[in-house]
């Protein structure tokens, strides 16, 4: 068979392979993924991995290379020896692995481009609401009362409440000195998570704790919110002896745009002790340390505004109030009219690895040459 028959062969075998495989495909995200096949249904997470399909041609060339490159007895006469020698059936099908391979190559490109099928969410009522997490980041957060420092076990119980409030839209700031905006609301809660723990004390000037600051920050999170339910955690260990708003302002402002604002104090007395460093064999070396703590202005900011206070002096008290603010919290109901994207690309790919299975089985069983 000549090189252009067979290479013309191999598009037919490609041809006829593809239409009922193209009925499977149809057939599967109609009956299966019980998608209507219109266009307005569907849609490609990555459309650029269209370009694969380019790699199908490459099949044909691939099979003319080694076609060319693959070892040949060269006898005189040939014209008249293929004269009279007839194609076999397995000239014939020979064509169809290199077909079976095309049409499998274009599937996966197809699975590859993301296919998705998107269903339309109309008057979708989500419960959630809009929280402010308002991070203390003084330097007195070292303190070693509640185990490991107070900055890590804030760290540690603050990802662990992001993680049970899927529903919510969560606001991170952070306040020593100043106050500083770390996420903004936000549905996206790996990357809060990622950014909360990947602070550090000294990524703002810790040697003071404007308290107003904070709040008054975190209330420029909420001021342009709608959402029924509007609260900010203001988790602090000392007293507000920083920044130009005075706390009192700011409950008052929290107050007036029916803002609930929780306070947890960590610390129960005004002395705790704070690693200085280590010795000459790695030893750590403790020093105690003053840190005024208000817990009377605590109270007044949470009592103002709707809100609970909450004085911690370890881990497990730590934990138990944000416990206590999670079955507080309200849930509001908020009109989602999103959509929700369901993946197709199964349809394409286990058609595609049939065919590769396919090739495999008849090139290693009924074509398989022997010496």
């Amino acid at each position: 068979m000549k090189r252009w028959q067979e290479i013309l062969l191999g598009l037919g075998w490609a041809l006829f392979l593809l239409v009922p495989i193209l009925y499977v495909c149809a057939w599967a995200i109609e009956s299966v993924y019980e998608v209507p096949l219109a266009p307005e249904s569907f849609r490609f997470e990555r459309p650029w991995a269209a370009l694969l399909i380019l790699a199908a041609p490459l099949v044909w060339i691939a099979r003319v290379m080694l076609r060319d490159a693959a070892p040949r007895l060269q006898v005189s006469r040939a014209k008249d020896l293929a004269a009279v020698a007839r194609p076999k059936a397995r000239q014939w099908i020979a064509p169809m692995t290199v077909g079976a391979r095309v049409v499998a190559v274009m599937l996966m490109a197809v699975g590859l481009m993301g296919p998705q099928s998107i269903h339309a969410r109309e008057d979708t009522e989500v419960r959630g609401i809009d929280i402010v997490l308002c991070l203390d980041l003084s330097l007195s957060m070292q303190a070693s009362d509640i185990y490991p420092n107070r900055f890590q076990a804030m760290q540690a119980v603050v990802d662990e409440f992001i993680r049970r409030r899927p529903n919510d839209r969560i606001a991170a700031v952070v306040f020593g000195v100043d106050a500083y905006t770390l996420l903004p609301l936000t549905t996206d809660k790996e990357a809060l998570r990622g950014v909360i723990a990947e602070l550090e004390l000294g990524n703002i000037d810790g040697q003071g704790t404007a308290i107003g600051n904070g709040l008054g920050v975190s209330l420029n999170r909420l001021r342009q919110s709608r959402a029924a339910s509007r609260v900010i955690i203001l988790l602090t260990d000392g007293d507000s002896n920083s920044g130009n708003v005075a706390p009192e302002q700011a409950a008052e402002f929290a107050a007036n745009m029916d803002v609930q604002v929780y306070t947890v104090l960590m610390g129960q007395s005004d002395e705790a002790m704070v690693q200085q460093g280590v010795d000459q064999v790695g030893r750590p070396i403790w020093d105690r340390g003053e840190f005024p703590i208000n817990p009377a202005l605590m109270r007044r900011i949470s009592e103002s505004t709707g809100g609970e206070s909450f004085v911690v002096g370890d881990r497990e008290s730590l934990e138990r109030s944000f416990h206590t603010i999670l079955d507080r919290l309200e849930q509001s109901e908020i009109e989602d009219q999103g959509r929700v994207y369901g993946d197709l690309y199964p349809a394409f790919v286990w058609p595609g690895l049939a065919l590769v299975v396919l090739e495999l089985l008849v090139a290693s069983l009924y074509l398989r040459r022997w010496p």
